[in-house]
């Protein structure tokens, strides 16, 4: 496109032109010839150069799997060499028979349609397919600018000034280029029905075909569509079309082009376009995909809010459906397809809950896999159905919503903070305590007086709390406490601590969500029932801090994008991985000692494998109501959240809060995360999680601790049993 457009800039060799230029449009009258003169001098002698509008594509991590394509014009740019001559023969017989006579403008096609225009009624173009190939460069390039049509290409009647600007220009291109290169150009660049553009994009929507195999009657179709391309669009209207097309044919042979059999032939076939269901999509963006819409959604706002592609939104959104971007992204395509299908095999039927699962790659923040068991719909009345556009993995930036409630996922977080102000792991609290005074203070060294105040949020006397594993209301250490999920240990180890120190470790994750406030920000100390899970936080701010558990202690922003590239080669700036140490890898390796329990002792894995097939780790996590469960885990290679919850409902899933004892996220957040981890975690590294060197455990994997006589006193419940049960928004 570079050199199709140098030659816009050859001011000295249009200038020659000038007189005449003008001389057909002197018997009009002196004024109007002298308007032309004006005009000429007026044309800018240099115009900005910009590429051919052409779509952007979205792909997978390999850089081949196109997940998405975004476009205004749906244009495939070929060669000359890439065009059959049929195609090449037809445009040249009607639309300009003497293209290799002329030097850009047709001297006798210009007074013939002077004559013809000023002695009858009917008006004559005169135009060339230099001519106007400049008509559609030009517009093509105030389009990308946004300053829309500049030579009334959308008009049926062009003015003086429309031709003046043509002609000048056309010289100037046949001074530029070769024939060969004039017809490449034009036959890129010319809509040809709809949103099609260029005769490679057409052939395949028309008939499936690339556009070095058209023949001679579909090459007529398609010479007969530049004249009125939705006119004579061979499937809004095949009558017109075929009359079109056997008017082309005619001048095919009239001048040689094609012999009289061929005519013939031509002239007696159908239009013969495929069916509508093998025509390519022309449905644009993240709609226009079967698959990774909700990742391809979450791309596209990263353009559209990143100022590296535009200073304004309107200017990225140009750039995104006309910039012919190559945007690589971090989406691992096989972890994606499993996500997608493993999140329908899940989807609670019924409940009005939805799967939701989404990967991250410690040490890189890479997304690898985003889907739910929703179908992606931007429409306003695809609310119900099961169609949406909300992103449930994502936050508002990115067309998500609130997230879901933490519940007992924020319970590692408790314990890293104190292991940070130099507890252990087996370290004992008072878990028999399951009620706390109302205005008490709490100890939070963040905080103005370096307490907070323990204050009402319902009718109570108290702030209850309830376990759902009977007879658990004893003294026991954290990593048993942990394990079993048990409400009373989490916040008798805060209590017994700075809920600012626990806050400080989930800052340094960056865990954010909406509080018990309904204010977004990071977890707040002056509330402490936010050890619970009460703030709603969305899967992927979640499954951030999970990865660096996996990580070492090393927390990465999520990142999507792998590089960004124009049709011409330009690179634009995306964000690098981005990557800090938040909490010691010693203290890491201490709290991952019991979520390998957690996770690898489920009685799902035993179900299927016997055995664990690789080592992994994570929390399961029950809101209060049991309106959403999740399981956050991963093995080295891969963090990943599994979500089963109703969006913006804080009712239960099964009718009247009746909840099934088998109903709680280790048996049913933990098998989907399982189901879908067990086919892909071999993908990524999937070695064991690094030992702490002061661990409290001689045997990480020994559960022999996990007994329930370790309690202080003998209990009720197993280790299947799950979290739930206290009356707050939590567990």
């Amino acid at each position: 496109m570079g050199k199709i457009m140098s030659f816009l800039g050859v001011a000295a060799l249009c200038g020659l032109l000038g007189a005449g230029l003008v001389f057909p449009l002197a018997a009009t009258g002196g004024a109007a010839a002298s308007a032309g003169s004006d005009i000429l001098e007026e044309i800018p002698a240099e115009l900005s150069e910009e590429p051919m509008s052409t779509p952007s594509r979205i792909y997978a991590n390999d850089g081949e799997t196109v997940i998405a394509t975004f476009f205004a014009e749906n244009r495939e740019p070929v060669s000359y060499d890439e065009i059959s001559q049929d195609m090449k023969d037809a445009i040249i017989a009607i639309e300009d028979e003497r293209f290799y006579d002329h030097g850009g403008v047709d001297a006798q096609g210009v007074a013939r349609a002077a004559v013809i225009t000023l002695t009858s009624s009917r008006q004559q173009g005169a135009s060339t397919l230099t001519m106007q190939y400049v008509n559609n460069v030009l517009n093509n390039a105030s389009v990308v600018r946004g300053d829309g049509p500049i030579l009334g290409a959308f008009a049926q009647e062009k003015t003086y000034a429309d031709k003046l600007r043509e002609m000048k220009l056309a010289v100037a291109i046949e001074q530029e280029m070769t024939k060969e290169e004039i017809i490449e150009g034009y036959l890129n660049i010319i809509q040809l029905g709809g949103r099609n553009y260029g005769v490679e994009a057409a052939a395949q929507y028309y008939w499936g075909v690339p556009a070095s195999e058209l023949d001679i009657q579909q090459s007529a179709v398609l010479a007969g569509m530049v004249q009125a391309p939705n006119t004579y669009h061979p499937i809004e209207n095949p009558d017109l079309a075929m009359e079109r097309r056997n008017v082309v044919l005619g001048t095919m042979l009239r001048q040689g082009f094609i012999t009289e059999e061929e005519y013939e032939e031509a002239v007696n076939s159908d239009l013969g376009v495929i069916p509508a269901e093998e025509r390519p999509s022309l449905d644009s963006g993240c709609m226009s995909t079967s698959w990774a819409n909700y990742f391809c959604d979450y791309v596209e706002q990263e353009i559209l809010t990143d100022e590296t592609f535009g200073e304004t939104r309107e200017d990225r959104e140009r750039l995104l459906h006309r910039g012919g971007l190559n945007i690589v992204t971090t989406l691992d395509a096989e972890l994606q397809e499993q996500a997608e299908a493993t999140a329908m095999e899940h989807r609670p039927d019924g409940t009005g809950a939805v799967a939701v699962i989404n990967s991250q790659e410690p040490g890189t923040g890479n997304v690898l896999a985003m889907a739910q068991s929703t179908r992606y719909d931007p429409s306003e009345e695809a609310e119900d159905g099961g169609a949406t556009s909300m992103n449930f993995n994502a936050g508002q930036s990115h067309s998500g919503g609130i997230g879901f409630p933490g519940g007992s996922v924020i319970k590692p977080f408790v314990a890293a903070a104190w292991i940070e102000e130099g507890g252990d792991m087996d370290d004992r609290v008072e878990a028999w305590r399951d009620e706390y005074e109302y205005y008490e203070e709490w100890d939070a060294s963040c905080m103005d007086g370096g307490s907070v105040t323990l204050l009402p949020e319902d009718d109570q006397e108290h702030w209850e709390i309830n376990n759902v594993i009977d007879d658990t209301e004893r003294e026991m250490s954290i990593d048993f406490g942990l394990y079993y999920s048990i409400n009373t240990a989490t916040v008798a180890t805060a209590y017994d601590m700075d809920l600012c120190a626990i806050t400080d470790v989930t800052n340094r994750l960056g865990i954010e969500g909406f509080n018990a406030l309904d204010d977004y920000g990071g977890l707040r100390p002056d509330t402490p029932s936010f050890i619970m899970g009460t703030a709603t936080v969305t899967p992927m701010v979640m499954n951030r801090a999970y990865a660096a558990f996996a990580n070492d202690g090393e927390v990465c922003e999520e990142r999507v994008l792998e590089s960004v590239t124009d049709a011409q080669g330009t690179e634009y700036e995306v964000p690098g991985i981005n990557c800090e140490q938040a909490i010691d890898p010693d203290i890491v390796a201490q709290v991952n000692d019991t979520m390998i329990n957690i996770a690898e002792t489920n009685a799902y894995v035993e179900q299927l494998d016997d055995d664990p097939p690789f080592p992994m780790a994570g929390k399961t996590g029950t809101h209060e109501s049991v309106s959403a469960m999740s399981f956050q885990g991963f093995t080295e290679g891969i963090s990943t959240g599994a979500y089963i919850a109703r969006p913006g409902d804080d009712t239960s899933l099964w009718a009247n809060g009746n909840v099934p004892t088998d109903q709680y996220a280790s048996s049913v957040a933990f098998p989907f995360w399982y189901d879908y981890m067990r086919e892909v975690a071999g993908n990524y590294d999937t070695g064991d999680f690094p030992e702490a060197d002061d661990s409290p455990f001689d045997n990480r994997r020994d559960t022999s601790r996990y007994a329930f006589s370790n309690m202080g006193g003998t209990g009720g419940g197993s280790s299947d049993s799950d979290d739930n049960g206290d009356d707050d928004d939590d567990d």
